[in-house]
């Protein structure tokens, strides 16, 4: 029961999150334009929690929490429509009395301040560090696309199109951004039995499209696994004194086959004080070294073997100033690659039925949090981005369709008609509530399936 809850749970503290910095944006800009602020909503519908301030502004916290609004004094409000809020005073500065400049400031403040939320969050996570399992891959079979390229055992992902790569999540982002896409992927893998890299050119033509579920690795032939490559080697441990060295790729033990990183533990636990024969692969070379664990009793009373070593894995961290560098590249780089996905979609090059909708949403913000908190603020910061990209769009109702409408004003030197103000607000509120439903309809499809 507790294991549904958490998913509504982390899906609130994600959007609510995301909103109040979003909505925070537009407001603390309009109060620095002077504009009276008549209401901050998070969320929409009857307010749920209410408060007003000194400035006579109400923040409240509404009942459906998809989204939020900041809602300014224009001198077109009337008693009606200013019905229950506080009292406006009489000095009050209204939105549509400011400057174009003003105005578009205010718009793209909201997106801006996603943006700014992106990098703080990448920042954090790069100064608390990340360890990954190195990115290793069994030996493609023989009619993929990586053994046709030329690799022909099992390997270590190192670059993908030269970006360095830190753990599988580096590997799906970075493949990902070529979907859609024609010509060749530059893959550098350490191939483990050569032990030399290896520049592999993957060739691709409208590589997944259309594909609604892409599987971006196993096309390619990619099979991510946990080898028996040793990471870390305990001083002073039995490993140690037997000779073995971190990137050692243990290969067997006894005769006896090893591929993987589970069968050479279960080796290790079942031989407490038995010498081993394990062969291991060091720079091309296959080196045979004997090797006796030493004796571990555990709470249970079972006796079991230790060896002193640890998987190979990624750290990644920064100290501070690098981390803030580093957290404005991530959002930069992580911003272009959302909208090279929005365009390929546009033509097609895509399926939208890979956007995901609130259900999609709440099922990853539950799924992260399971896993990791870093993985759950590392979704935070790639959701925030998304709706700042989101909010920039020239659609009526979102923030880039509110800075056409002022740059047109700006120009004809007039307010743009009521007229088409409503129409434009009721064709925006047409296009969000179909891209709702498609959003929904994938989920559930999803969810299902």
């Amino acid at each position: 029961m507790m294991d549904w809850l958490l998913y509504p749970l982390a899906f609130a503290g994600l959007l609510g999150v995301l909103v109040v910095v979003h909505e925070f944006g537009h407001f603390i800009v309009a109060r620095l334009a002077g504009v009276h602020v008549l209401s901050f909503s998070v969320g929409f519908g009857k307010a749920l929690l209410s408060r007003v301030d000194k400035n006579g502004t109400t923040f409240k916290l509404s009942m459906i929490p998809l989204g939020g609004y900041v809602r300014m004094y224009d001198t077109r409000d009337d008693a009606a429509s200013l019905q229950g809020m506080a009292a406006v005073p009489a000095d009050a500065v209204a939105h549509s009395s400011l400057s174009a400049w003003w105005k578009i400031a205010i718009a793209v403040a909201g997106p801006l301040a996603n943006f700014a939320l992106a990098a703080v969050v990448y920042a954090l996570l790069f100064v608390a560090g990340t360890t990954e399992y190195a990115p290793t891959t069994q030996a493609p079979k023989a009619d993929t696309q990586l053994a046709l390229a030329g690799l022909d055992a099992p390997a270590q992902v190192l670059r993908v199109d030269g970006r360095e790569i830190a753990g599988w999540q580096s590997v799906l982002m970075a493949l990902s951004d070529r979907l859609g896409e024609s010509g060749a992927i530059a893959l550098e893998v350490q191939n483990l039995r050569s032990g030399r890299e290896q520049t592999l050119q993957v060739p691709i033509d409208t590589w997944l499209q259309g594909e609604v579920q892409p599987d971006v690795l196993g096309s390619l032939g990619l099979q991510p696994a946990l080898l028996s490559v040793v990471g870390e080697v305990v001083e002073g441990s039995p490993a140690s004194r037997a000779g073995l060295r971190a990137k050692d790729w243990v290969v067997g033990v006894n005769d006896r086959e090893i591929g993987s990183w589970r069968q050479w533990v279960d080796e290790i636990v079942e031989h407490p004080q038995v010498p081993l024969i394990v062969s291991v692969v060091r720079a091309g070379q296959v080196l045979q070294l004997s090797v006796t664990p030493d004796a571990r009793t555990t709470a249970a009373g079972e006796t079991i073997g230790f060896l002193g070593v640890s998987p190979d894995v990624i750290e990644v961290r920064f100290t501070p100033l690098q981390a803030v560098w580093k957290g404005g590249v991530e959002t930069v780089d992580k911003t272009v690659m959302t909208l090279s996905m929005l365009k390929k979609m546009i033509v097609g090059l895509l399926s939208v039925q890979n956007l995901v909708g609130p259900v999609g949403i709440a099922q990853i913000a539950g799924d992260t949090v399971k896993t990791s908190w870093q993985m759950f603020f590392g979704v935070m910061a790639l959701m925030s981005i998304s709706l700042g990209v989101l909010n920039l769009l020239p659609v009526p109702l979102l923030d880039g369709g509110q800075v056409v409408f002022i740059v047109i004003e700006a120009v004809k030197g007039s307010p743009v008609s009521d007229g088409l103000q409503q129409g434009a607000a009721q064709l925006g509120l047409l296009l969000v509530g179909i891209m709702f439903v498609l959003v929904t309809f994938n989920d559930l499809t999803r969810l299902f399936s």
